[in-house]
């Protein structure tokens, strides 16, 4: 049976991708998802064991700054759409170490798109650009809108708005097909242990500080990463051309008090009679550090009718119960090869 599309997903092997591949994968049988995936420290083939002999389903290792990679797997599998994922996400990293945040956000993202505008003869194609409201920067009150100027405040955010603006440039300039979707921060199963929800379960599962940075005032919107896969979904197949649309989950909270909120629920759980609070540690502030995220939803809402179906209380215990019970993932993920990029101090996007 021929496939009614063959998608690209870059980064597909990482936190958000491995779900929006798995969502794809399962529920478009006539789709063909190719994931494109370097396989760096936070990319990793165990999320995604359960589909992988899935009959729509390859994986194909490589650089999305590779452009002769790119392209041959571009025109060998007559790909109709791309969804881009890959990326380097984490703040810290691009404090220490930025031109990797530029080669692979920005210089990545122009990669595919040059090979879009080389190959792509089809109106029905799409490119797809996923990306971060870190680019609009801190706001005092109100909410993000996809009409706030950019604002980045660190390396990572700044390659993210870079390589948003490539992408509707290159829709302007050459008409390519192209969406954009911003997403608050996310969370759930998969999740490399750098950012600060898996961090926190997996200190308390090891009886470790909970590194908290400043006072933990800094405020941020957290998405479930299955409701953000459902949306990448409902964007990709409805969303207009040429458009933004803003991702959040509607669940604003003070990061120390989060913490205190993983505390509480994963006590019960795991152990009632104690108190994971304790082990809270305040360290020294991050440079640049954003005090506060909150997105509004009102135009994925009203256009597409997407909203957040999980509140944060029962997304972080569905996410706690699968940290407990995927311990040998957690083990693999920060051991031999990838225990170098892994610190326990990171935390707090």
């Amino acid at each position: 049976m021929k496939s009614e599309k063959t998608i690209l997903i870059t980064g597909g092997a990482g936190f958000i991708g491995s779900h929006v591949v798995r969502l794809f994968v399962n529920k478009y049988p006539n789709y063909r998802i190719i994931n494109l995936d370097a396989l760096t420290y936070a990319g990793n083939l165990e999320n995604l064991r359960d589909i992988e002999s899935k009959p729509n389903y390859v994986f194909v290792k490589g650089n999305v700054c590779d452009k002769i990679s790119v392209a041959a797997t571009m025109s060998a599998s007559n790909i109709t759409d791309i969804i881009h994922l890959a990326a380097e996400s984490h703040v810290d990293r691009s404090i220490t170490d930025p031109l990797q945040f530029v080669h692979t956000n920005i210089l990545g993202t122009l990669t595919l798109l040059e090979c879009c505008r080389d190959l792509w003869k089809n109106t029905d194609s799409r490119f797809y650009h996923i990306s971060t409201d870190e680019v609009y920067g801190s706001i005092d009150e109100g909410l993000f809108t996809e009409y706030t100027p950019y604002n980045p405040n660190s390396p990572y955010s700044a390659s993210k708005a870079s390589s948003d603006h490539f992408v509707r440039a290159y829709g302007n300039t050459y008409g390519l097909p192209v969406v954009i979707s911003n997403c608050s921060n996310n969370y759930g199963s998969y999740q490399f242990p750098e950012k600060l929800i898996p961090l926190i379960i997996n200190n308390i599962l090891e009886r470790r500080p909970l590194p908290v940075y400043g006072k933990g005032e800094n405020v941020r919107d957290w998405l479930f990463v299955e409701d953000h896969a459902k949306a990448i979904d409902l964007i990709f197949h409805q969303g207009r051309n040429g458009e933004t649309y803003n991702i959040g989950g509607q669940s604003e909270y003070k990061n120390l008090d989060l913490v205190h909120l993983i505390c509480e629920e994963a006590d019960k759980i795991i152990n009632p009679d104690t108190s994971s609070i304790e082990l809270i540690t305040f360290v020294k502030d991050r440079p640049g550090h954003d005090l506060r995220y909150a997105i509004d939803i009102s135009k994925l809402k009203n256009e597409l009718g997407w909203s957040p179906s999980v509140s944060l209380k029962v997304g972080l215990n569905k996410t706690i119960l699968w940290y407990i019970e995927n311990q040998e993932w957690l083990r693999h993920v920060t051991s031999g090869a990838y225990k170098k990029y892994y610190n326990l101090n990171y935390s707090n996007r």
